[in-house]
């Protein structure tokens, strides 16, 4: 019997390389570094990074014009300074030169969507458990696309962590380090392993301080109301922005000032807020629902403004924002 050959089924083409889940450069120590040369050696992580501080920044873009601007730049380069200050580091560059380094980095890595920039400074020399006084400070600055989840409607359930936030005599909120952020690591876990997307920390006086990683508004009776600065919370920049913004946009009451687990679980309305968080609205507390469980009337108001602001959108506060022009 004569066998007939079957024509050879078609090679598929090979599928085409994933895209690189980073950008072509950081910035470090002045320069832009191709991303697979900003190489350090294994034998500096760990105790170089133990006094680490950092920042958290973003970029947005206006969606009528398409600019690009830097949200508060100027503002979270001097925290940064701030922080290697308290850290008894001594950094070569002044905030106004790490923030033209980002803008320049966004231009490198061709990011003109909305964009996180994230500084880090960190004790180059250390290898072991040491003061750190002599040793040189390392500064680097990476980008990342980032999706904004303002005006998504998106609320998160909370809780009241057991754990409690440290007080400046331990480990100062006031400075960005990530080790101070290990007691909010542990807070955060907590609360996920319980089944809450977020935890409220209290201080060792019992009261309200702020989330694993965000400051916290409540509103009760047409007021909002946030943790004053000296109950063990970061200065946050977003935080500034907010107050000022319900004050001047919307003609609102806010006060600054000691707040009570159980306020909480009475409140009208409640968000947390930061770089990271932008304005989060709180659904739940405890299990206890906040207003209607969804984005209160108040929280929905000022989240617009805030998001009209940092996009240029409302042309106001022109001083917050830096405009990333790309070739």
């Amino acid at each position: 019997m004569t066998v007939i050959p079957t024509a050879a089924a078609p090679v598929a083409p090979p599928a085409p390389a994933p895209a690189p889940t980073h950008p072509a450069y950081l910035w470090r120590n002045g320069e832009l570094v191709p991303w697979a040369d900003a190489n350090v050696h294994a034998s500096t992580l760990g105790w170089s990074t133990m006094a680490a501080v950092f920042e958290g920044i973003k970029a947005y873009v206006n969606p009528q014009t398409g600019a690009q601007w830097g949200w508060q730049f100027a503002e979270h380069f001097a925290r940064f300074a701030q922080s290697m200050r308290l850290q008894r580091m001594r950094p070569e560059f002044s905030p106004a030169e790490l923030a033209d380094a980002s803008v320049a980095l966004l231009r490198a890595n061709g990011h003109v969507g909305d964009t996180y920039v994230r500084p880090l400074a960190w004790l180059s020399d250390v290898s072991w458990f040491t003061d750190g006084l002599d040793s040189r400070t390392s500064i680097v600055i990476v980008t990342e696309p980032f999706r904004s989840h303002l005006q998504t409607g998106r609320t998160w359930s909370t809780c009241v962590s057991s754990w409690i936030r440290v007080g400046d005599n331990q480990l100062s909120p006031r400075v960005k380090c990530i080790s101070n952020y290990q007691n909010s690591r542990l807070a955060l876990i907590e609360a996920k392993k319980n089944g809450f997307d977020q935890p409220i920390l209290l201080n060792l006086a019992g009261k309200v301080t702020e989330g694993p990683a965000s400051c916290l508004f409540m509103v009760r009776d047409g007021v909002f109301v946030t943790p004053s600065l000296t109950s063990g919370v970061l200065e946050s920049i977003t935080r500034t922005a907010l107050i000022r913004l319900a004050r001047e946009e919307l003609g609102m009451q806010v006060q600054e000032r000691e707040i009570d687990r159980t306020e909480l679980y009475v409140a009208d309305e409640m968000f947390f807020c930061g770089t990271g968080a932008e304005l989060m609205p709180i659904g739940s507390i405890d299990h206890f629902q906040v207003g209607s469980g969804g984005v209160g009337p108040l929280t929905t108001r000022l989240e617009r403004v805030f998001h009209d602001v940092v996009r240029g959108i409302n042309p106001g506060y022109g001083h917050w924002r830096r405009r990333v022009d790309h070739a």
